[in-house]
């Protein structure tokens, strides 16, 4: 019988991995799966309490909050504002990041951004939804609040990334820029433990993923790419939680689109707080991540805390072929 191995205990044994190893970031990653184990389990009950259905406002994107996503996004920000390891939160449900008070006088290092609940409009028809988090390092003085800046950074300078699936398992998964892991919970010791090491993305999938319903309105080289997978016989699985899309892309391999629309010229997700975390985490798995312009998410530049979106992720001789249909069929630029 192979040894089980914690969340907890993982973190502590690759603690030496972080650039700067002194216990923060490790901290860090503890209070936010005790937040998914407390979110995970008004998740499972939501039907049975006053959590499910619409609340009564929207979010800064526009989107119609869903109680859950309130009640989740409450339970991370205690959870982190309790810690002392974070001088800051930034989230899709609020307009404006928040600092957050030193405990003891002990200097925070990290920031953390998050969607609290993707796929949020699945909840009351019990579909996959998941928490997506990534930490950064803070740029400002630690004598001060953090500021705007602390956040406004590209992904690439991401400490650590990952999301939290509620399904019919729970799982967290997790790089800090060294592979990625996988940890299934246990609800019989209420522990999440090691069930995936070192996930590696198939380099091609069977299915694609986009929702079709605006197939036309995208772009023609888009709609050319999704006619393509389509003649090539891959199958369409689109959840509508993007958290459960990316999740079986990987393992499964394949490709998620989110194209931009002409209601979205921009595109629809956020790249602070969904793509950003999602693209690290599939490029440590050795997939790719690039935006309809054909740059890499990673390397976007981050304007406003909401800023938009649109998304090619998923296997990389998927996003390779998409990207060269864009080459081939976009229309020609202006002189």
């Amino acid at each position: 019988m192979s040894m089980i191995t914690t969340l907890d205990e993982f973190i502590i044994r690759r603690q030496k991995d972080f650039p700067y190893a002194s216990g923060e970031l490790t901290g860090l990653l503890r209070d936010i799966g005790v937040a998914a184990k407390i979110v995970n389990r008004e998740v499972n009950k939501a039907g049975l309490v006053n959590i499910l259905g619409v609340a009564d406002h929207q979010n800064t994107s526009g989107d119609t909050v869903q109680k859950l996503d309130m009640y989740a996004n409450e339970k991370l920000i205690d959870c982190l504002k309790n810690s002392g390891e974070c001088c800051g939160i930034a989230s899709e449900e609020n307009e404006s990041f928040m600092p957050l008070e030193a405990i003891s006088e002990k200097p925070s290092k990290y920031v953390v951004v998050f969607d609290p609940l993707d796929g949020s409009s699945n909840i009351d028809v019990n579909v996959s939804v998941g928490t997506i988090f990534g930490i950064y390092r803070r740029l400002s003085s630690t004598d001060e609040e953090c500021q705007v800046t602390d956040f406004l950074q590209k992904g690439t300078e991401l400490v650590a990334a990952g999301y939290v699936l509620y399904g019919t398992s729970t799982m967290l998964v997790y790089t800090t820029g060294r592979g990625v892991n996988c940890f299934t919970l246990d609800p019989s010791i209420g522990e999440f433990c090691l069930s995936h090491k070192d996930i590696k993305i198939p380099n091609h999938g069977q299915h694609y993923s986009v929702n079709q319903g605006y197939y036309l309105k995208f772009d023609v080289e888009m709609r050319r790419y999704i006619d393509h997978c389509s003649d090539m016989g891959l199958g369409l699985r689109y959840i509508g939680s993007m958290v459960s899309d990316i999740h079986r892309i990987l393992f499964q391999g394949g490709i998620f689109l989110y194209p931009n629309t002409r209601a979205n010229p921009k595109g629809k997700l956020r790249l602070l707080y969904e793509c950003n975390p999602l693209s690290f985490v599939v490029e440590q798995a050795g997939g790719k991540a690039i935006n309809t312009q054909l740059d890499r998410i990673l390397d976007v530049e981050i304007h406003e805390l909401h800023q938009k979106a649109t998304i090619a992720i998923g296997s990389p001789d998927m996003v390779d072929e998409m990207k060269a249909f864009v080459e081939k069929y976009s229309a020609p630029m202006a002189p």
